[in-house]
């Protein structure tokens, strides 16, 4: 059921093909079973802050797009993770759309999750995004994944080039895209910026980083 995440350059803070590659002692290591959207954010922060000890394991990142499958895929997760020997878990998700299965699954696994309801919260900042939402209630949030991959994960979903009438119908009531970047470059700028031109919307850009995303990470691997 998972799929394990890139390893990029270095595979001492990733499991690859079931095999760890850590080099601690399974009692020290922390298996991380996140969102395939931010294994990227979540690798950088433990090569940040030296976190070797932490294993990576993602489910796919299209499920942000069917939150209805992240509840079952974390349980069958869990449950390879402790057949392995994994006796501390951290669910690298916040709720996104699973209608309360991620929050059932902590209190019946006693495991912890990111905090906040979904990913463009938790990379603002929990409480400053909780003071926005009574304005920002039109605005399509776009994160480094949903820019570099906004084909993927939202035309050919909603068959937009197929039906571009449902342009409209998805996003009539939006009145921008606002681009919540984890990274400053240039290039996924242009690609959001191309984004809300495709969907006939303002576009607004905010760096954010990582936000509570670290702090979330840091605190799973003490």
């Amino acid at each position: 059921m998972t799929q394990q995440a890139e390893a990029l350059e270095e595979p001492d803070v990733i499991a690859r093909g079931g095999k760890i590659a850590a080099a601690v002692p399974l009692a020290e290591r922390v298996r991380v079973i996140a969102c395939g959207a931010i294994a990227r954010e979540v690798i950088a922060i433990c090569r940040a802050n030296g976190l070797k000890h932490i294993d990576l394991v993602c489910l796919p990142a299209i499920w942000h797009v069917f939150p209805e499958k992240i509840g079952p895929g974390m349980r069958a997760a869990i449950v390879e993770a402790r057949r392995e020997g994994y006796t501390r878990i951290f669910i690298g998700y916040a709720e996104c759309g699973t209608q309360g299965q991620l929050d059932k699954i902590c209190a019946e696994e006693d495991i912890e999750r990111i905090g906040g309801p979904h990913c463009y919260s938790f990379f603002t900042g929990n409480e400053a995004f909780l003071a926005n939402t009574d304005t920002e209630f039109t605005a399509f949030y776009l994160t480094d994944l949903l820019a570099r991959q906004f084909e993927a994960f939202v035309i050919e979903p909603l068959k937009l080039e197929q039906h571009p009438e449902l342009k409209q119908m998805v996003f009539g009531n939006y009145t921008k895209i606002v681009y919540l970047a984890q990274t400053e470059d240039s290039a996924l700028q242009e690609k959001a910026k191309w984004a809300a031109d495709y969907l006939g919307l303002d576009y607004e850009y905010r760096f954010t980083g990582y936000g509570d995303l670290t702090s979330a990470i840091v605190g799973a691997g003490r």
